[in-house]
């Protein structure tokens, strides 16, 4: 009976109070907010100041950053790649292998490579391109960084395989001539003409590109344009003529009411001497 009892305990415990539970477990806390925007804001700083190069600043903040998030593969990246910069290989190396540990990313496998390229660690430099292209094999630096790590090594077979993969997806002139400079290292005239021949068809491919893709600009330009209506062409009509009839009758009038003043002027010219003289004579006579 007792363990029947305690079995229904717990069920009804299951019903009724473990929604409850989980509910409140699943609301955000106000903390949680906060540390959220501290964080958001020691990375903003983190990467503002790497980019101006301010690199105690940025270490700064990652270590903060890591020191509330031990986990943090991102941050142990940056930091790593922050001392890669300032020539710090071995903690670099150290930050990129924890990284990696704590998220296997081909990135930080990629990192790790070239700083042992650069402290010339060639094994382990191949050993880990090889890994970051086992993750992601679709990256044509990836292939390049590996080809160079088989190149002083002495593998040069290997090297050329790996620039030929890089080849494959990139099409780059400048991986062709690399693989040229190996063979002209090693002395094969008969592979030395052929990349030659490459080179120069890959050169013809790439101006060609560049026309077409001018053109297409161009064409993209021209169609963006708005094209402006034609304006409809002026019709210029003859001025309309003024009836003759009535300026010649006006004309006629005008030319009889000038004589007339013309011959009353003359009539006043010719009465105001007769006048002068007349009363010249009275004068003369009163005299």
């Amino acid at each position: 009976m007792l363990g029947i009892f305690l079995i229904l305990l717990f069920v009804i415990f299951l019903i009724f109070f473990e929604p409850k539970i989980e509910a409140r477990l699943k609301k955000p806390a106000p903390e949680n907010k906060n540390f959220d925007a501290q964080m958001k804001k020691l990375w903003d700083i983190a990467k503002v100041s790497m980019k101006e190069r301010k690199t105690l600043r940025a270490e700064k903040a990652l270590l903060t950053i890591l020191k509330f998030d031990e986990t943090n593969a991102a941050a142990y990246n940056r930091l790593g790649i922050l001392y890669a910069k300032s020539q710090n290989y071995d903690e670099a190396i150290e930050c990129f292998e924890i990284a990696q540990s704590l998220d296997s990313n081909p990135s930080s496998l990629h990192n790790v490579g070239l700083i042992y390229l650069e402290t010339g660690a060639y094994e382990k430099a191949s050993m880990a391109f090889q890994q970051a292209l086992k993750l992601e094999g679709n990256v044509p630096a990836r292939f390049i960084a590996l080809a160079k790590s088989e190149e002083k090594l002495g593998h040069r077979k290997a090297a050329v395989e790996a620039l030929e993969s890089a080849y494959a997806l990139d099409h780059s002139i400048s991986t062709l001539r690399h693989i040229l400079s190996i063979y002209e290292d090693m002395g094969d005239a008969e592979n030395i003409q052929i990349v030659t021949a490459r080179i120069e068809q890959q050169v013809a491919e790439d101006e060609l590109k560049k026309k077409q893709e001018l053109a297409k600009k161009q064409k993209r330009t021209a169609i963006k344009k708005p094209v402006r209506a034609a304006k409809p062409a002026k019709i210029f009509y003859p001025k309309a003529k003024k009836p003759t009839a009535k300026s010649s009758g006006s004309t006629s009038q005008t030319s009889t009411e000038r004589t007339i003043q013309d011959a009353k002027l003359s009539a006043t010219a010719v009465s105001r001497p007769a006048a002068a003289r007349t009363s010249t004579r009275r004068r003369k006579m009163i005299q």
